[in-house]
């Protein structure tokens, strides 16, 4: 019955990732992310409509621009796949909605795609640049420590506030901060201890450890199959980005935290 409105949904998280490309490709380089047209990297050919159909163009132009048959890079419909199919795990995880309809739950939703939309912006941008720009990070904490907060009907509860939480976000980013001081940054971005900051306060702490032990776990085991098949690449000092492995983590962990800790212990 709801497949219609989950095909909506999915196309509009492509279209918000289509959008999160151009941030993240846009940003540094003096160029506009909310103007001017999107051209070709290669030919510098301005894009018309049906070149900037979300997933559908790359596939139709078969990943080449129609201009120069330039490759495109895959990075455009992973995000787009990507950021479609979380907004789809929020969807779903939210369908009461339409069974006691208000403005209120549907906020819930909006907050949430909100907190998503800059989890992949900070994970694609620190997967290029290997850094977290504070333009992402502090507003993904903002929206983290707006969780921490006990709103029922747009009334705020201050009596529940969540100091539980509060120390979550403290004690994650000090462990991160530690290994950022202490390494001289070889280990650790400070970027990454500002993410841990917002994971604890978004998560708490029994599914903020756990999305940070399975960011480690992803990292590892992401970092082994490098090692092995990229040799001439990648080696035992090669860096790689851990904040895409945090990100992973943290929306696993949103989703199905408790579920997973369940089974494992």
């Amino acid at each position: 019955m709801l497949y219609p409105e989950l095909f909506i949904v999915f196309c509009f998280g492509a279209i918000i990732g289509s959008f999160l490309n151009v941030v993240t490709l846009r940003l540094g380089t003096g160029e506009s992310v909310v103007s001017g047209g999107s051209k070709c990297f290669s030919c510098g050919k301005k894009l018309k409509w049906i070149e900037l159909v979300p997933i559908f163009s790359f596939l139709i132009q078969k990943g080449r621009c129609r201009e120069c048959k330039s490759k495109i890079s895959l990075q455009y419909p992973a995000v787009e796949i990507l950021t479609g199919l979380v907004f789809l795990l929020i969807f779903n995880f939210q369908l009461p909605v339409f069974n006691e309809f208000s403005i209120f739950n549907f906020a819930k939703i909006f907050y949430l795609l909100a907190v998503a939309a800059f989890l992949i912006l900070i994970a694609v941008y620190d997967y290029r640049h290997q850094i977290i720009p504070d333009i992402f990070v502090y507003p993904f904490i903002g929206l983290s420590f707006l969780s921490l907060f006990n709103f029922e009907n747009w009334k705020l509860i201050i009596e529940n506030f969540n100091f539980s939480g509060l120390s979550a976000g403290l004690i994650l980013f000090i462990f991160f901060a530690s290994l950022w001081f202490f390494s001289g940054g070889r280990w650790m971005g400070f970027g990454d201890a500002k993410l841990a900051l917002g994971i604890g306060w978004l998560l708490g702490i029994t599914n903020g450890i756990a999305a940070i032990t399975l960011a480690f776990w992803i990292g590892a085991i992401v970092g082994i199959l490098l090692l092995y098949l990229s040799k001439n690449k990648y080696g035992l000092k090669s860096s790689i980005a851990f904040g895409p492995f945090m990100v992973l983590g943290t929306i696993i962990s949103l989703f199905w935290g408790e579920k997973m800790i369940s089974f494992l212990f």
